[in-house]
């Protein structure tokens, strides 16, 4: 019998777990937990409290106060940052006479006359336009709401916030600023401009905006709460009775006879599991073996200093930092690139090796671990900024230059093959009973 304990705290406790049989309740504020697809009702929540799964912990709703206000407030002060951080000289540097300053656009514009256009369109997207977009999305969607009545698309738009989350990185450039700037630091006169603060503003005020996003409040708001179907029972699974939480809204829908379906509020394709999702994780996973092994042995770049060159491997830069005494930076960078990496295709392969395996004593650790793995994979991106950011600031010809090298290309795609990986895993396997043999070889389809 599956737990059905339920609990919201401030702290997002939950309280000690018991067992009962599965009850019918209202079928309004019923929600199936992403992660172990238990079905339970939301209890009233207080700003400032968060309700979570009485069985896996994931947190399911957070209440803010005054959620529109806030939103826009931080959203609108994150713009202003942006603007200003793309607008004005973000770092410059000098050595023996020569110098350089540069924008922050220009750490993905000088990567395209590298013959690097593919990194280049990463960097610029990750660290400005999509966060941008994801402002202005903010904006408008809390605009409407605030006005009690949402203006149009406001449906569309926020669907695609829930989508954008992961892809905005820049908190992750701001640590690879850091780290370039202290490689360079022995070797050249440094000066921070006024974008490079404001970078900074925006990074903290963009992870703010995130935070403050009731993703709960805002769908009620926008589309109200239609009842979940009849017959829903809190205390068993979701897909037990036929039904799924849509991942975007939250609202708890009745699939077809072949497990598809699509929100009735939001019109996110639904089913009972993400499709052959153990398949398309290791194949995932594969591209991403194979490419990490030209990302280590090509060099990531090449460094010219008074006419010597010198290639640079993502190890050999950890060497190199540590020779120059820099050892936290040192190992900054060999957790972000190495073992971060290596960790979550081994954390991975193995989830989906012992998936089949799993019961309810050790699928606590087994989300725990899926979760540590989901947060951790974008911060391996620090490498590649640090890459944008020299080649873009170092350019004084023979006495002092850096280009970009083949490695680069090759563990960006690393870290978003690594990162599809974890999206396309379905952590909901992990508390499925396990299948009997002859159905064991299409584990992962609905």
């Amino acid at each position: 019998m599956s737990r059905s304990t339920f609990n919201s705290s401030p702290h997002a406790a939950t309280s000690p777990p018991g067992r009962a049989p599965a009850q019918r309740h209202s079928r309004r504020r019923l929600r199936a937990c992403h992660e172990c697809d238990l079905l339970v009702k939301l209890p009233p929540l207080r700003p400032g409290e968060q309700a979570s799964c009485p069985r896996c912990s994931h947190t399911l709703v957070s209440r803010h106060r005054r959620p529109a206000q806030r939103s826009m407030a931080l959203a609108l002060a994150a713009l202003i940052a942006l603007l200003l951080a793309v607008s004005f000289p973000f770092v410059s540097f000098s050595v023996g006479g020569f110098g350089n300053r540069i924008e922050l656009t220009q750490t993905a514009t000088t990567l395209i006359g590298f013959h690097q256009p593919v990194v280049a369109i990463a960097v610029i997207l990750t660290i400005a336009v999509l966060p941008a977009v994801y402002l202005l999305g903010v904006i408008w969607l809390q605009l409407g709401l605030l006005q009690r009545r949402p203006l149009p698309a406001s449906r569309a738009i926020a669907r695609s916030l829930a989508h954008l989350n992961p892809w905005m990185m820049a908190d992750v450039f701001i640590i690879g600023a850091l780290v370039s700037l202290i490689k360079i630091a022995g070797m050249a006169q440094i000066e921070l401009g006024i974008a490079f603060w404001a970078f900074c503003a925006f990074a903290l005020l963009l992870l703010f905006t995130m935070q403050s996003i009731d993703a709960d409040w805002m769908w009620f708001s926008l589309a109200g709460e239609p009842r979940a179907p009849q017959g829903a029972r809190t205390g068993v699974t979701a897909a037990e009775q036929g039904l799924t939480g849509c991942p975007t809204c939250g609202l708890v829908n009745r699939l077809d006879a072949d497990g598809h379906g699509q929100c009735g509020r939001c019109g996110e394709p639904l089913h009972t599991r993400l499709p052959h999702s153990l398949q398309r994780t290791w194949a995932l996973l594969a591209a991403a073996t194979i490419l990490y092994i030209p990302a280590n042995v090509y060099p990531i770049m090449t460094t010219t200093s008074l006419g010597h060159t010198a290639p640079s491997t993502i190890v050999g830069g950890v060497v190199e930092l540590i020779q120059m005494g820099s050892w936290p930076v040192a190992a900054v960078i060999f957790v972000a690139s190495v073992i971060v990496p290596v960790g979550k295709l081994v954390a991975l392969a193995w989830l989906c090796l012992v998936v089949k395996r799993s019961n309810e004593l050790n699928a606590t650790s087994r989300t725990r671990l899926y979760r540590l793995t989901e947060f951790i994979g974008r911060w391996s991106m620090v490498d590649v900024f640090v890459v944008a950011i020299l080649v873009a600031l170092i350019r004084a010809g023979a006495l002092m230059s850096i280009t970009p090298g083949p490695a680069a290309l090759a563990f960006g795609a690393v870290v978003v093959l690594t990162m599809l990986a974890a999206m396309t895993f379905d952590p909901r396997l992990i508390w499925d009973s396990p299948l009997p043999r002859e159905a064991s070889s299409v584990q992962g389809t609905p």
